[in-house]
C-alpha cells in the first residue's frame, strides 16, 4: 500500500496544487509571484518524488486491487511525467518577466497550468481507453482555456473558439473509436484488445481497425498531421507566449506519449494495415509544414508551422515501427526530447523579449540584435541550429536516429524527403539567424536585462549543444549516449508488464 501511495504521489501533489492556487487566487496577500512560486514548488516536489522512480525493475500497476489494470506505472510514463513538470516549471520560471508586463494574468492561470500537467501526467498513466479520454480531455479543456486566455484580445478569444469547437469535434472521434473496439473485444483495456488482437484475424479485426482508425485522427489533430493542422498556426499565434510555449512543448508530447503507447501495445501486431495511411500523411505532412514555415512573416507562426514539419519528422519513425524497424521507437523517445529541449528555449526567448514589447515580433524586430545582447542572440542560434538538424546539436542526433530507423525498415523515399525538409528548414531558421547577425537594428532598443529567465535559457542552450556532442565525460549528467539510453530504456518498460 504505501509503495503504491508513493506511486501516485507526484500525480496527487500536482492536483493538490491546482486546487490550493484556486484558493489563493481570491486572496489580496498573494500576488503573481508568489502565485508563480507556489506553483513551482509544487512542480517542483513532484519532480524530485518522480526523479528516483526511473529505472524501476518491472511496470506495476497503481491500486489494482481498485481500480483494475488501468493506471500503469513503468519507466515510460515515468520519463514522461518528468518531462511534463519540467516544462511546466521552466514556463513559469522563464516567464516571469512576461506576466509582469500583462495585466490580464491572475491566479487561475496558475492552477490551469496544474491542472493540464494532472491530465497530461494521468493521460500518460492511462492503460484503458476511456481513461486515455477523459485524461486527454482534462488537458485539453485546461488549454482552450489557457489559449484564450487574454479574453480582451480579438485574436486569442478568435483562437481559443477555433480550438476549442475542432477539439471537440475531434475528441468525438476518439470516444467512437472506443465504442467500435469496445463492440469487438468487450473491453477497452488495452492488454485486453491486444491479446484480442493476437488471437483473432481477417473479419474479426475489421471494428478494431475502423476503431483505431478514428482514435488515430484525433491523436493526428491535436499533433498537427497534414490535414488536420489548419488550427495549429492561427492558435499558436493568437496564445498568449507562456501559452505558445507550454502547448509546443509540453502538450504536444502528452500527445505522442499516448499515441506511442496505443501503439506500441495495443496496435503493433497489425500496425502494417495503417502503414499505407502513415506514409501518404507523412509525406503531405512534411511537405506542407514546410510550405507553411517559409510563408510566414512573424516568428512565432514560423515556429508553429515548422512544429508540424517536426511532427513529420515523428510520423517517419511511426511509420518505421509498422515495417518492423526496432530502432524506430527509441528514436522518436530521442527526438521528443530533443524537441522539447529546443522548443523550450526557442519559445522561451520569444516570451522573454516580447515581455519589452506589446506586438507581435516580426523578422525585422531581430535586426541587429546580436549588438545589443549577443549571447541572447547566440542561444537563439543554438535553438534554430538544433530545430534544423544542424551537427554537434542534440536536434541532429534526433534526425540521424529517426532516418536511421527509416532506412532500417526500408522507408528510403520517406528518409530521402526528411532530409531535403531538414535542407529546406535551413532557409527558415538561418532567416532569423541571419537577421540578428547580418542586419543593422533600424531604431534604438533598450537592452534585455540578466535575470533568472535568461539564466535559465541558457541552461537549455547549453544542454542542446550537450546532448550533440557530450561522450559522458561528467558520470550524473548524460550525454549524447545517455540521452538515447534514456530513451531505450523507457520503451523497453512497455513490454515489462
Amino acid at each position: 500500500m504505501i509503495d503504491e501511495i508513493v506511486q501516485i504521489l507526484p500525480m496527487a501533489i500536482i492536483v493538490i496544487g491546482a486546487f490550493v492556487l484556486m484558493l489563493l487566487s481570491r486572496s489580496r496577500v498573494m500576488n503573481l509571484n508568489r502565485l508563480n512560486l507556489v506553483a513551482v514548488f509544487f512542480l517542483g516536489v513532484s519532480f524530485l518524488i518522480e526523479l528516483p522512480q526511473f529505472g524501476r525493475a518491472e511496470a506495476t500497476y497503481s491500486f489494482s486491487q481498485i481500480f483494475g489494470n488501468i493506471y500503469i506505472i513503468d519507466d515510460f510514463s515515468t520519463i514522461f511525467d518528468l518531462m511534463f513538470t519540467l516544462g511546466a516549471i521552466m514556463t513559469l520560471l522563464i516567464n516571469t518577466d512576461y506576466f509582469k508586463s500583462r495585466d490580464y494574468f491572475n491566479g487561475e492561470y496558475f492552477a490551469l497550468i496544474l491542472f493540464s500537467v494532472f491530465g497530461m501526467m494521468t493521460l500518460v498513466h492511462a492503460n484503458e481507453l476511456v481513461t486515455a479520454f477523459i485524461s486527454l480531455e482534462m488537458a485539453s479543456l485546461s488549454m482552450y482555456a489557457l489559449v484564450g486566455y487574454h479574453k480582451k484580445n480579438f485574436i486569442s478569444s478568435e483562437a481559443m473558439m477555433k480550438y476549442l469547437v475542432l477539439g471537440s469535434i475531434m475528441g468525438a472521434f476518439f470516444l467512437l473509436g472506443i465504442a467500435f473496439i469496445y463492440g469487438a473485444t468487450g473491453s477497452t483495456n488495452l492488454g485486453d484488445i491486444s491479446a484480442y488482437i493476437l488471437s483473432h484475424s481477417g473479419d474479426d479485426l475489421t471494428l478494431i481497425f475502423v476503431g483505431g482508425t478514428f482514435i488515430m485522427i484525433t491523436i493526428f489533430f491535436k499533433i498537427g498531421v497534414v490535414p488536420f493542422h489548419f488550427w495549429v498556426v492561427d492558435v499558436y499565434h493568437g496564445a498568449p507566449y507562456p501559452v505558445t510555449m507550454f502547448m509546443a512543448s509540453t502538450f504536444k508530447i502528452a500527445l505522442f506519449a499516448i499515441a506511442l503507447r496505443i501503439y506500441l501495445i495495443e496496435f503493433v501486431s497489425i500496425s502494417e494495415l495503417w502503414t499505407p495511411m502513415l506514409e501518404v500523411l507523412t509525406v503531405i505532412t512534411l511537405i506542407g509544414g514546410s510550405f507553411l514555415a517559409i510563408s510566414q512573416s512573424t516568428v512565432k507562426r514560423m515556429l508553429a508551422g515548422s512544429s508540424i514539419v517536426h511532427t513529420g519528422y515523428m510520423l517517419i519513425a511511426i511509420t518505421s515501427i509498422g515495417r518492423g524497424s526496432e530502432m524506430a521507437a527509441p528514436a522518436i523517445m530521442f527526438y521528443l526530447i530533443a524537441y522539447f529541449l529546443s522548443a523550450v528555449g526557442a519559445f522561451g526567448i520569444l516570451s522573454f523579449i516580447a515581455s519589452q514589447s506589446k506586438r507581435q515580433m516580426t523578422y525585422e524586430d531581430f535586426k541587429g540584435f546580436s549588438e545589443r545582447r549577443p549571447y541572447m542572440a547566440l542561444m537563439m542560434s543554438i535553438f534554430m541550429l538544433s530545430l534544423s538538424g544542424f551537427p554537434s546539436t542534440i536536434g541532429f542526433l534526433g534526425k540521424f536516429y529517426i532516418f536511421t530507423a527509416a532506412i532500417e525498415s526500408g522507408e528510403i523515399f520517406l528518409a530521402g524527403l526528411g532530409i531535403a525538409t531538414a535542407f529546406i528548414s535551413v532557409y527558415y531558421y538561418f532567416k532569423l539567424i541571419a537577421v540578428m547577425y547580418f542586419y543593422p537594428t533600424n531604431q534604438p532598443q533598450k537592452r534585455l536585462p540578466i535575470n533568472l529567465s535568461s539564466g535559465l535559457i541558457a541552461l537549455m542552450a547549453i544542454i542542446i549543444i550537450w546532448g550533440g556532442i557530450g561522450t559522458g565525460l561528467i558520470p550524473f549528467i548524460p550525454g549524447a549516449d545517455g540521452f538515447i539510453d534514456i530513451a531505450r530504456e523507457a520503451i523497453s518498460s512497455l513490454y515489462s508488464r
